[in-house]
């Protein structure tokens, strides 16, 4: 999707950042997330982006798993920060926005603020290359990819456009396959955070076999 900005690399996005901590939630770089908004930290935080006038969030999942206090749970190290780039109001006090993902950031460190909703000083420069459109697309085995993607559909008795499947760059293919995964949150921030497409296109494999193997063993082939 295109986007009313430019961002060429680390020096055209804030090293402060709002977060947004969702478990499951995996954003990618040009990729789109759909968010439904309806806490009142969560509606300052998008008002405070536009008021900013950078409109950025950063997606990142909380680690539940080694968090003593639940109601603020550790942050995992890596996210992604995204733009809105659709806002509506859904006229009962929510918002209906998309973020379109820029790049991947690792925590810095998370800064003491005044706001209702954290904020993180964050480092894009380790995932400079998501900077670069289609980087790595090339290595990626688009061929086992698609076949994975056919077992899946098959066990699961879904469909999916198939003539939109085949006309997708591999970055938009492996990405979109990713962000829709239904995986938990592990196995989304495994592949969040891979070194490149080919490995995060191998991530999502090897995931999808062993979900397969096991419905296959247990009898199941309904989704988790």
């Amino acid at each position: 999707m295109p986007i009313n900005a430019e961002y060429r690399g680390p020096g055209d996005l804030p090293e402060l950042i709002p977060v947004f901590p969702l478990p499951g939630a995996l954003l990618l770089p040009r990729g789109q997330m759909p968010l439904n908004i309806f806490e009142p930290r969560y509606l300052a935080m998008v008002d405070d982006a536009f008021r900013d006038g950078h409109r950025l969030i950063g997606m990142i999942q909380p680690d539940v798993s080694h968090s003593p206090d639940e109601t603020r749970p550790k942050l995992f190290r890596v996210g992604c920060v995204g733009r809105i780039t659709q806002l509506a109001e859904a006229g009962d006090g929510r918002y209906i926005l998309e973020l379109t993902g820029i790049a991947r950031f690792k925590v810095i460190e998370e800064i003491v603020v005044l706001t209702p909703y954290r904020q993180c000083k964050v480092d894009y420069f380790p995932y400079i290359d998501d900077f670069t459109a289609r980087k790595g697309e090339e290595a990626v085995d688009r061929e086992a990819l698609l076949e994975v993607l056919t077992d899946f559909l098959k066990a699961n008795n879904l469909k999916v456009d198939w003539e939109g499947v085949e006309s997708a760059p591999n970055e938009a293919l492996v990405n979109a396959l990713a962000m829709m995964s239904p995986y938990g949150p592990p196995e989304k921030q495994a592949m969040l955070e891979a070194p490149d497409l080919k490995t995060r296109a191998e991530i999502l494999i090897a995931v999808t076999e062993m979900d397969l193997a096991k419905k296959r063993t247990s009898g199941d082939t309904g989704l988790q």
